[in-house]
This record gives C-alpha cells, structure tokens and sequence, in this order.
C-alpha cells in the first residue's frame, strides 16, 4: 500500500523526511525559499518540487496539479507560520483569516479533503493571544469537515538528542472519524545526549566567535554559562544584560556532552541563547547542528552558511517527525 501526501512549507524537509521513513510517498511539497527549496531537489530528485508563494499555488486547480482526485489523498503536512488574527469576541471562519500562511493551508484541506492532515507548529501557539489564535485555527479545521487532537511533543522524547517542544495537530476526516483512531507515539526509552550524535562528525562550514568571545568561552565549563565565571569579566560581557531578571542561563551556555543539545536555533550565536560546542570554543558546525536534528549525514544544505543554519534551525527533527508518521500509517491502516 502506498501512502500518498503532499507537504506545505517544506522547509529543508526535515519534516518530509521522516515522513518519507514512515513510509509516505510525496506528491509535491511547496517551499518559498529558495535554498530551501534547491535543498528539497538536490536529496531527492524523484520529489516534485514546487517553489513558488503558497498563495498562488493554493489558486490553482489542486487535484490536476498534484495528479489526485479529491478525497483520495491520505495526508497533508506542515507547519504554517501563524500570525495572529484580528479577534472581536466573534467566532471567526475560514474567510477572517485571509491573508495569513494558515488560510492557504486550510485552502488546500478544503479542495482536497485528505484523510488525515498534520500540522506542526511552536508550543507558544497555544497561548498567542490569550489562547485565541490557536482557538480560531481549531475552528476552521474543524469547518473545513475534520475532527481535531493536538499535543506538545518534545523531540528529545524521540531518539533526538535534543530538547525541542512541538505542537502537533492531527486531524482525520469525519466520515472516518469512526472508523480509525490515532494515538500519538508513545515515548522511547532510549534518551540522547550529544556524546551519542557528536561522534565522526563530517566536516562542514562553521560560525566563528569574534576573539574576545572565544577567549571569554575558554573560561566557561562544559555544562557552564556566565555564573561559572569570575563575575566581573561576566558582568562586562553581559552589559545591559546583567540587570535583568531571570536566571539568564543562555548567555555564555557551554553544552556538554552528557546533555542533550537545547533547541537548535537559526543562527549560531546570539548572546541570550548561545549555545557552544562542548570540547571547543566555538559554535556548533552546519552538520553537526544537522545531527542533532536528527537529519542523516547524507542530505546535503543548499545555500550560504547562513541560509544552511537557518534550513537547519527551523526544521522539524526526522526523528520526531518519523515517529508521529508512523502512528498516522497506523491509523490510516485501519481503512
């Protein structure tokens, strides 16, 4: 049996990969970006690559497009940005979200009426705007004929050496909404540190500290930040910084290598969420960011160093993404 999806706002395909490891044979995945996009197409050259605005591609007649008549579709994936709504008390539909990357997505749900449908999205969605942008978004899923479950995994939970919360939606059809059921992946056993990703690392381009930063990080530990340090060498780096409340456990992160990585970002260093390798006084390297996103050795990053962190921040870690592909073949397995 072969499982056929379409992914929305593919990124790198972090998300797509591990859908494809599931066992999930894409139609097309859609992706603005262009370096995302030539990422996309230099993996996987069977894969239909469209990079074009979402917009636009939404307009079009969807099932010649992708070859597919409407309801025969097992799945559509991604994760929009969600930008909140303009929110009055009222319950708002489909048409009060135009203009935003969700609308499109609720679009192609419309036009094709997969079976299944997963959204992934930031844990904050849940509380953006007291909670109602994430309500609006329930709603509309729910019009455009779904039944709705959502809830936080964190990739660590799932042979990912890192700690990462997303929300994740599922929604099945409701005319099979009595037919199957899914149930989020259960959680492994096996928890990941950096000593388990960081071995044999291929070489690839790396982010550089300026030479007062490197010579500061030298004093931090493994497992370290700023409070580890003399206080005034700390409070002179920090600046501003030092009178602010929190803990501010980001500035001057040393990792080790017996913990797994915190959320890989899109950029390598920023001074409240840096994140250095454990046995040398830099950042984390393209590929070594790409392994504790769980990404093979293999899928290579189109672009500049920037654009490749970037690709590689804001995916969806291949592991993750696997094992709630998995629960979703499951599921539908049950037709």
């Amino acid at each position: 049996m072969i499982y056929k999806s379409i992914e929305l706002f593919a990124g790198a395909g972090g998300l797509a990969l591990g859908l494809e490891m599931a066992g999930f044979s894409h139609l097309g995945l859609i992706e603005i970006d262009k370096n995302a996009a030539n990422t996309l197409k230099h993996n996987r050259k069977n894969w239909n690559v469209i990079c074009d605005d979402i917009e636009k591609v939404a307009n079009k007649d969807l099932e010649k497009l992708f070859d597919i008549k409407k309801y025969e579709l097992d799945l559509i994936s991604g994760g929009a940005p969600c930008q909140s709504f303009s929110y009055a008390g009222k319950r708002l539909g489909l048409l009060d979200t135009r203009g935003t990357m969700f609308y499109h997505y609720a679009i192609f749900l419309h036009k094709l009426q997969p079976k299944m449908f997963l959204f992934e999205n930031v844990k904050g969605l849940l509380t953006h705007d007291k909670g109602n942008t994430f309500k609006v978004i329930c709603d509309v899923f729910r019009e455009q004929n779904y039944s709705i479950q959502h809830q936080v995994l964190n990739a660590l939970d799932y042979e990912v050496a890192q700690k990462r919360e997303r929300l994740i939606v599922v929604g099945i059809r409701n005319d099979l909404i009595d037919k199957i059921n899914f149930n989020f992946p259960k959680q492994s056993d096996k928890k990941l540190v950096l000593r388990d990703v960081l071995k044999d690392v291929p070489k690839s381009e790396c982010a550089k500290y300026s030479k007062e930063k490197e010579k500061i990080f030298t004093l931090v530990p493994a497992g370290g930040y700023w409070k580890d340090i003399d206080p005034k060498i700390a409070k002179e780096y920090m600046k501003n910084c030092w009178n602010m409340g929190g803990g501010r456990t980001g500035i001057l992160r040393r990792l080790s290598l017996d913990e797994p990585s915190l959320t890989v970002l899109t950029t390598p260093q920023m001074k409240q969420t840096e994140r250095c390798h454990p046995l040398e006084v830099r950042p984390f390297s393209v590929r070594e960011n790409a392994r504790i996103q769980s990404f093979p050795d293999e899928w290579e990053f189109m672009g500049s160093i920037a654009s490749k962190y970037k690709q590689i921040g804001n995916a969806v870690p291949c592991n993750l993404a696997k094992a709630v592909g998995l629960e979703i073949i499951k599921t539908l397995k049950e037709l």
